[in-house]
């Protein structure tokens, strides 16, 4: 068993072949996944595509790199959202200031109003961070985000980054980039992080690991995922997916393996 713990079931590139993607996601022994809410606009394709399956599971939030039409959510809104029963989580929130200029409050203040309804849910938050991660760990202690817990998805920060995010007690999740050969930094993080605080996705349709570098991303190949960090961390790779994967349902406990 294995589960892709992020990708975006929604995206044109994936739901156009949706049935391939679950097709080629069994084939390779990866039995669930948890399709993430990037935007409002979308929400509701997010949540169909779970709702009608089984094995699939979703979230509620607003990606810190979208601005849309300028309205920001609210914690009773998410809340609303949350109400679904496929809603696991609320995310894919957090900061993100790669490709932002001028004020970021507004980032700041969205990442608030997401732990706070995480909180209110008792639900974990997936949490996105790029060039951000000393005011994202802030933002998770001065929000007390550590109650409800959650990950860090698609994680390419330091050892000490990742060492602060689990003292708060967050999961780590790795990427097809963990595959990449330029990626030394991060392959050390994943040799070090504890195995019972790791996830594995594949943030499909980006960022197709090794032997599948350039090409659309999809849930199957977490595999290759898992192969690395069991390469990298000289276990079986079904040691790292039997972990994984009873992380990914402990953590989201609102997930049930069908």
């Amino acid at each position: 068993m294995l589960v892709d713990s992020h990708c975006h079931l929604d995206f044109p590139e994936l739901r156009a072949d949706l049935d391939g993607v679950l097709e080629r996601m069994r084939e390779a022994g990866v039995t669930h996944a948890l399709t993430i809410s990037t935007t409002l606009a979308t929400f509701p394709a997010v949540r169909a595509v779970a709702a009608e399956h089984a094995n699939l599971w979703c979230t509620a939030g607003v990606h810190p790199d979208e601005r849309g039409d300028g309205r920001e959510t609210t914690v009773d809104e998410l809340a609303e959202l949350a109400s679904h029963p496929k809603v696991v989580a609320i995310g894919e929130t957090g900061l993100d200031y790669y490709r932002v200029e001028g004020d970021t409050e507004w980032q700041r203040d969205r990442f608030r109003t997401h732990i706070r309804a995480a909180r209110g849910l008792r639900k974990p938050l997936v949490i996105h961070t790029r060039s951000a991660a000393e005011d994202t760990l802030r933002l998770m202690k001065e929000e007390g985000a550590g109650e409800v817990g959650g990950v860090m998805h698609c994680f390419t920060e330091t050892r000490e980054v990742a060492q602060a995010a689990l003292a708060l007690g967050f999961h780590i999740s790795f990427s097809g980039i963990v595959t990449f050969k330029n990626a030394a930094a991060l392959k050390e993080v994943a040799a070090m992080v504890p195995l019972e605080r790791m996830l594995v996705e594949t943030d499909s349709p980006y960022l197709a690991p090794v032997p599948h570098r350039g090409k659309t991303n999809e849930p199957a190949y977490v595999r290759h995922v898992a192969e690395e960090v069991a390469r990298l961390r000289g276990i079986a790779v079904d040691e790292v997916a039997r972990a994984t994967s009873a992380n990914f349902f402990r953590l989201f406990r609102d997930a049930q393996p069908a």
